[in-house]
């Protein structure tokens, strides 16, 4: 029993918790949470959300692993320093890009998902052969985890989740993203363009703001105790 409880206790760590607070407030009106939203308007909503967090779910693996392997290839040291400089920027930049954000304007993020989308659907339009996966897999599927893979890649969450698994458990981070991402994605598939409607961009991006900068500070009151 206190094996198992021991188990449990390194799964749902600090890791955890902040991966999947990381994971929702920034994943809310973001690109792919739009892509999601916008794709289940058009097709299927099992289907959308089969593709769509396929993508996340896979991109959070690998960027945990990304993260848990740094510190085997570069000094422990410099890792936590830089994923405690990452934090701090991330969180500076949220804060100042929803300062300057105009309160008329309202989740940007939408109409360029659209653009892109309608964009996406026309060269498929034009299309006289399916591509071999377009055979074997739903084009449905494909289009959504295609499309969310992309634009998740490079994107805030997924540097962030990087960087916490430099300090913090893999399967902890693992977890706790995956969860995040399959709240977001459900609610998108749902009824994402609604409930974006009733949240404030700058409200939501101040709040994320602040998460972050939470994260440098804690980061930083507890350095890892390897040296350089």
């Amino acid at each position: 029993m206190e094996a198992v409880s021991g188990m449990v206790g390194r799964v749902v760590d600090g890791g955890f918790y902040k991966s999947f607070a990381m994971v929702v407030m920034s994943e809310i009106g973001d690109k792919t949470f739009f892509i999601a939203a916008i794709m289940a308007m058009r097709h299927s909503r099992s289907r959308v959300l089969a593709g769509a967090l396929g993508a996340l779910v896979a991109m959070t693996v690998l960027s945990a692993a990304m993260g848990w392997a740094a510190p085997n290839l570069i000094s422990k040291y410099y890792t936590s320093l830089a994923a405690t400089l990452l934090f701090f920027f991330f969180g500076a930049r949220l804060l100042y890009d929803s300062y300057k954000l105009d309160a008329s304007e309202n989740w940007g993020e939408l109409a360029e998902v659209e653009a892109e989308l309608k964009e996406h659907e026309d060269a498929d339009s034009k299309k006289k052969r399916k591509s071999v996966l377009e055979r074997v897999l739903d084009p449905v599927i494909l289009e959504a985890f295609s499309l969310t893979f992309l634009a998740e890649w490079g994107d805030r969450s997924q540097l962030a989740t990087i960087g916490l698994a430099t300090q913090q458990s893999m399967a902890g981070v693992t977890l706790g993203g995956v969860l995040g991402h399959s709240i977001c994605t459900t609610i998108a598939v749902l009824g994402g363009r609604h409930f974006a409607a009733q949240l404030s961009e700058r409200t939501v991006g101040m709040a994320g703001g602040v998460m972050f900068l939470l994260f440098g500070f804690h980061s930083l009151l507890n350095p890892d105790t390897d040296t350089a």
